[in-house]
């Protein structure tokens, strides 16, 4: 038995390696058919680094939830769209503020709001049904999800809106030419706002009591409520934090972007297919998974077509699932306790 799994292993990762190549070759086929050089390829890898950063936060989201609760939250990505849709609200709001306080008001009110539509989420969706099965409280989320699409779509219409660039408080973002690549100031910020965050949470994580209180309930939901952490309070504090990380991305991105109503459902699913391959239980994971997911369909849609996109995205969390379902940095069986809630 042990020497079928270890032939197994293998094969998975002969296959993967396989993949891969051959993967590659047929993008250097294509992007030579292009005339892609060195450059071209670096200047899709930037661009897509700034959208793996956004995956990267939402993915975050989801594996805080999953970890803790053994949930998948499909209402990750209309947090996303939450945070972006209030900043633009109070920004374009008649308040007799400067745009740079509006645009800073615009900001904690996405985020905090957002994070107590999380909370309230979780406290008057899931908590009741807090003994059903994990399936049922997935549809749940997926419920969730609609009407929160649906409330979107009554309060802000179909139209898209505008946030200014951070920078330049304008439309016109200021651009940036390093050694041939062209980089928008907007990634700098999503950058920088990314690794503030990834700090932030490792200093709550590992410094603060509720956030070793979330990571005992990950670890082992029924030892740590022996220990007297309280499970329900956790996971309502996971849907706020997995909120908040949501909002996040959708404000930093909305300059780069014109966000409309329905902006969370695709983000969503590419946070979640960055979640599945960072295994779903791994933090540095989740941040891996969003970057190499953002570079791979930025390059794919260079070397073939922009319509290939979001294509790309779902044929790698295919090839996941298939090669390697542990995911790019292998979680092993997830960390969450099946027991009573």
């Amino acid at each position: 038995m042990m020497r079928e799994t270890l032939r197994t292993r293998r094969a998975r990762v002969a296959l993967t390696i396989a993949a891969i190549a051959v993967l590659a070759g047929v993008v250097l086929a294509l992007g030579a058919q292009k005339n892609f050089a060195a450059q071209q390829y670096i200047q899709l890898s930037v661009d897509g680094i700034r959208a793996g950063s956004i995956y990267a936060l939402i993915a975050l989201g989801f594996v805080v939830i999953y970890c803790v609760t053994g949930i998948i939250n499909f209402a990750q990505g209309e947090f996303v769209m939450l945070g972006a849709m209030s900043c633009v609200t109070v920004y374009h709001s008649g308040l007799p503020l400067p745009p740079v306080w509006k645009l800073a008001l615009g900001i904690v009110v996405g985020v905090v709001g957002t994070t107590l539509v999380g909370v309230a989420m979780e406290r008057l969706t899931l908590y009741p049904a807090r003994r059903a099965s994990s399936v049922t409280l997935i549809i749940i989320t997926i419920g969730v999800t609609i009407a929160l699409r649906a409330t979107a779509l009554l309060v802000w219409g179909t139209r898209p809106y505008y946030v200014p660039a951070f920078t330049t408080l304008e439309l016109e973002d200021l651009t940036l030419r390093l050694g041939g690549i062209i980089v928008k100031a907007q990634s700098l910020w999503i950058w920088g706002v990314v690794a503030v965050v990834l700090a932030l949470l490792y200093l709550f994580f590992e410094r603060t009591i509720q956030g070793k209180a979330l990571r005992a309930c990950a670890v082992n939901r029924r030892a740590a409520e022996l220990m007297g952490i309280s499970p329900s309070r956790m996971s309502m504090i996971s849907f706020g934090l997995a909120a908040g990380l949501g909002a996040v991305g959708g404000i930093v991105l909305a300059p780069a972007t014109r966000p409309t109503y329905d902006m969370g459902l695709i983000l969503g699913l590419k946070g979640f297919v960055a979640a599945i391959m960072g295994g779903l239980v791994s933090f540095p994971g989740a941040v891996l998974g969003g970057l190499i997911l953002g570079v791979a369909e930025n390059i794919g849609a260079g070397v073939t077509s922009a319509g290939y996109k979001d294509i790309v995205a779902f044929a790698i969390l295919i090839l996941i699932l298939l090669f390697r379902p542990q995911g790019v940095i292998g979680g092993g069986e997830r960390a969450v306790e099946e027991s009573q809630r």
